[in-house]
């Protein structure tokens, strides 16, 4: 069988996307109906056990540095589309689960065994399906907003999937929060309690910006204002601030993608939050996604749509935030395709971007002051072409203590890759 995958506003500029978008949609929900945008793929993926990679390949899958631990083929999740991915460990229980976004719901997988997967249930949408859709994880308990309207924010008590007795169940919500409708994100300071959904309706109290959510009691979510001096947030990261700008040291620092610039906030205070600096750079068509060095020092953004418009190969922004009130872009790096570049997180020296149809790239980022940016390893869910196409790889979780990464294709289901030995 065969499915669609998704529809993007490809082809056409920042401004044209953003004059065309409702009051709740991101430039990424536009759809050109004049055009033919869709690419077919084969979403009869099989599950699929360990395969090493030997010469540059793991079965048919190209690759460098990492084996394909097990695949979970998006036909198991009775779902069209994946999207987001994140990730939980039971501390109890050592065992490690991907939380896997779908167009219809949530999934939620045991992975500790890679070789004997565990689809252990699904939470449907609170409302109509959507293509985006997005998870983090606090206090045991992951939190999901999504794209579609009314949709508000879940909140599932995770320590349930410890017994599953008829998996795969069909789960409900513990909470649900509809102090707003939509939203494209949702951010959370583990550190702080506070969550932070974003890339709400354009037009609703905080202008598509960040709402505050105290989510100190999980489910008992608490509204407790937002921040809407920039306009819509298509993502940000909140952080207890811990970097080399002494000004800040403790405070609660938002840093959002803005669209078309990077904001940086002071959100210690939820009644009074305000901005710290923005910072433009050249060439931008869509500020996307961006994460911090564990250091704090530098800030590593993409653009979405600056492949597409200028004929790129995958770029990744670096932007030195030493000083906070005057950050300043650092330097650019080119990946090896044109690729699009979507979401990438930092652990430790790396950064694990998801690149859409060139799979996950792992670059080195130990040497970030000098200039140094060097890819060292990555995999391919999507073989057939590395074009500026919204196909394969959506996001990545990199953070599990095994080392497993689990990766979302978009039309293929669940991967998880492993550094080689």
């Amino acid at each position: 069988m065969k499915n669609s995958t998704l529809l993007y506003a490809i082809g056409i500029s920042f401004l044209v996307a953003l004059s065309s978008c409702s009051s709740d949609e991101s430039v990424d929900d536009v759809v050109i109906d004049d055009v033919d945008m869709e690419e077919e793929m084969d979403t009869d993926e099989e599950a699929v056990g360990f395969m090493p990679c030997e010469n540059g390949m793991a079965g048919n899958y190209p690759c460098a540095g990492y084996d394909l631990m097990a695949i979970m083929p998006l036909s198991d999740f009775d779902a069209n589309s994946t999207n987001d991915i994140w990730g939980w460990t039971d501390v109890t229980t050592d065992r490690e689960y991907a939380i896997l976004g779908l167009d219809n719901g949530t999934a939620f997988i045991d992975i500790t065994d890679t070789e004997n997967l565990v689809y252990l249930g699904k939470l449907p949408t609170a409302t109509d399906p959507s293509s985006w859709r997005d998870i983090k994880v606090y206090n045991n308990h992951a939190f999901v907003v999504a794209e579609a309207s009314s949709h508000g924010m879940q909140v599932f008590d995770l320590t349930r999937l410890r017994n599953v007795d008829n998996a795969p169940e069909t789960f409900d919500a513990d909470a649900r929060y509809t102090g707003f409708g939509n939203a494209h994100n949702i951010v959370i300071n583990e550190e702080s309690g506070f969550a932070y959904p974003v890339g709400t309706a354009r037009n609703d109290a905080f202008l598509g910006g960040a709402h505050f959510i105290d989510i100190s009691d999980p489910t008992n979510p608490i509204g407790v204002g937002g921040y809407a001096q920039n306009g819509y947030t298509h993502d940000a990261q909140v952080v207890n601030y811990k970097g080399p700008d002494t000004d800040y040291t403790g405070r609660e620092i938002f840093i959002g993608a803005n669209e078309n610039q990077v904001v940086i906030a002071d959100v210690t205070d939820k009644n009074n939050p305000f901005e710290i600096s923005t910072i433009e750079y050249p060439n931008f068509r869509y500020t996307h996604q961006g994460w911090f060095t564990e250091d704090q020092r530098y800030f590593i953004l993409g653009d979405e749509l600056d492949e597409q418009n200028f004929g790129f190969n995958s770029r990744t922004l670096f932007f030195d935030f030493a000083d906070l009130d005057n950050p300043v872009l650092h330097q650019s790096y080119s990946g090896p395709t044109a690729a699009i570049d979507h979401n990438g997180y930092v652990r430790g020296d790396e950064y694990f971007l998801s690149n859409y149809t060139a799979g996950l790239r792992v670059l080195d980022i130990s040497d970030i002051e000098g200039g140094a940016i060097v890819e060292t390893s990555y995999f391919d869910t999507y073989p057939s072409s590395d074009n500026t196409n919204f196909d394969g790889v959506w996001s990545n979780y990199p953070y599990f203590s095994s080392g497993n990464i689990v990766l979302s294709d978009i039309g293929s289901g669940l991967f998880i890759v492993k550094k080689s030995n």
